[in-house]
């Protein structure tokens, strides 16, 4: 093969495999309705807030409380993971983070697309609060220390 060639299929290998090197995965911001209309849907909904946090507001329904962040702000990465795992239905399910206002979301969304590339990973912007703003139903949940 000539090095005209090996250069001209190299460069065909590489275009056609770059879209997903260059593409990185994105942060996706949604509104309620846009959740809403994801609930129908196989995507995994998980509540990043605390436990106080849940019982005081309750959590979207369908969705899943997995706590990210502890009392200090300090977090284990592995071990949310390893629990989010468990939950997924397939490595393509789309997942959704919620938290109070959608800053905490943003972030564990930020630091699992752009440090993790993981795709398919959105929040909801402004949090529950604008979920309970626009008079979406919520349910209780209960911690493991809690009879319901």
């Amino acid at each position: 093969m000539h090095i005209k060639n090996f250069i001209q299929y190299l460069l065909i290998f590489c275009f056609l495999f770059s879209s997903n090197i260059l593409g990185a995965a994105e942060l996706t911001n949604l509104s309620p309705s846009e959740l809403n209309n994801n609930l129908d849907k196989d995507a995994l909904v998980i509540d990043i807030r605390t436990a106080q946090e849940w019982q005081t507001t309750g959590i979207i329904p369908g969705s899943h409380p997995v706590n990210f962040f502890d009392q200090n702000g300090n977090y284990n990465i592995e071990q949310w993971l390893a629990e989010v795992r468990k939950l997924r239905s397939s490595p393509d399910q789309e997942i959704i983070l919620v938290c109070h206002s959608g800053g905490r979301s943003g972030k564990v969304g930020k630091l699992l697309t752009e440090e993790l590339n993981m795709s398919h990973v959105s929040h909801l912007q402004n949090g529950i609060s604008a979920w309970i703003k626009e008079k979406r139903p919520t349910e209780k949940t209960c911690t493991p220390t809690q009879i319901c």
